[in-house]
């Protein structure tokens, strides 16, 4: 299976000899380990370097301390560096350190709470970088290499497999993270913001959180969704995101409600809160309204809203499907960007 991987990834490696079990053959076991292990050292080789150390704190004059501490890599020659945003969270002094030990000052680019990542820059120029690769064809089963700092201690590599992916994390602001890479890497705090890599030595991800307690569960951001963050917090600093002017909460509706209005779903979007004079209010919505679609797509959860509200162009009108008392019916709203 291995070799097959690596056969399809394109990297030019030894065919692998016969399994354990085929004795008979001659072929020594250990052009197997050999293969693997040249593997994940031409990996490490061509990657390595781009991965960095990141030290977040406060100036003098603040709580003075350590923020965060943990990895990232390099995708621009001039400095700019991927990371999680929770390494960055609050810090007023950034510093960046590279393989070879030497230190470069860093300033924050953008975070984007919502997908936990960030871009940073360090002062430098002609500085290794790593390719970003692709994740919506990603495979369970895998071969992945993760490179961090993972307790400080610096280069660390880890290796394994891709164990599952379309997994959701919830991040710190609460919306969920669509289509997360889980892997059985060995990541400890520290290994936050480094890259998970493919055969290729392509950045697939960007390894993000750990269950503890827990062993070989790890998860990481795809690099799609990195991509897309990435390109927004180098134009404008955040994250461009639809904005309703609602809180909402998931509630059940009534089957018999559910029946009445022809429904698919018996769960819907209650509306607790309607901002004054934002796009909601001068649509017409109001508190304890059920929303039960956008444009005609059932809506059952706030997850759902959120998920259909990605990439929705700003002054675009939206149809929201809303039942209030025995009336069902549709309200066009114009979201703006979120403040």
């Amino acid at each position: 299976m291995i070799d097959a991987l690596l056969a399809s990834a394109g990297i030019d490696e030894p065919t692998f000899g016969p399994s354990e079990i085929d004795r008979a053959s001659g072929v020594d076991d250990r052009e197997q380990l050999d293969s693997y292990s040249r593997a994940v050292v031409s990996v490490v080789e061509h990657v390595g370097p781009a991965v960095v150390s990141i030290a977040a704190g406060t100036r003098p004059g603040r709580a003075a301390g350590v923020v965060g501490a943990g990895s990232g890599v390099i995708f621009t020659p001039d400095g700019y560096v991927l990371t999680n945003s929770h390494v960055v969270h609050e810090a007023t002094d950034l510093g960046v350190t590279l393989t070879d030990g030497s230190t470069l000052g860093a300033t924050l680019v953008g975070s984007d709470p919502a997908t936990d990542l960030a871009v940073v820059r360090a002062d430098g120029s002609g500085l290794p970088i790593a390719e970003f690769g692709e994740s919506a064809s990603l495979r369970a089963g895998q071969l992945v290499v993760a490179i961090g700092n993972p307790f400080g201690f610096q280069s660390t590599v880890s290796a394994g497999v891709i164990s599952a992916i379309g997994r959701s994390l919830r991040s710190a602001t609460g919306q969920l993270i669509e289509n997360v890479i889980q892997s059985d890497l060995a990541l400890n705090p520290g290994n936050s913001g480094g890259p998970l890599v493919d055969t290729r030595a392509r950045v697939i991800g960007v390894n993000t959180a750990i269950i503890r307690m827990a062993q070989g569960i790890s998860f990481a951001i795809p690099i799609d969704t990195a991509k897309r963050v990435v390109s927004e917090l180098l134009a404008c600093g955040h994250v461009r995101r639809a904005y309703l002017g609602i809180v909402g909460q998931t509630r059940p509706i009534d089957r018999l409600v559910a029946r009445r209005h022809a429904l698919s779903e018996t769960q819907a979007v209650e509306i607790i809160a309607v901002e004054p004079r934002g796009p909601a209010a001068i649509a017409g919505l109001r508190e304890g309204d059920l929303v039960v679609a956008l444009n005609e797509r059932a809506v059952r959860t706030v997850d759902d809203m959120h998920r259909m509200l990605v990439g929705w162009p700003f002054g675009d009108e939206l149809q929201i499907g809303v039942i209030r008392g025995d009336r069902h019916f549709d309200i066009a709203l114009v979201p703006v960007e979120a403040p």
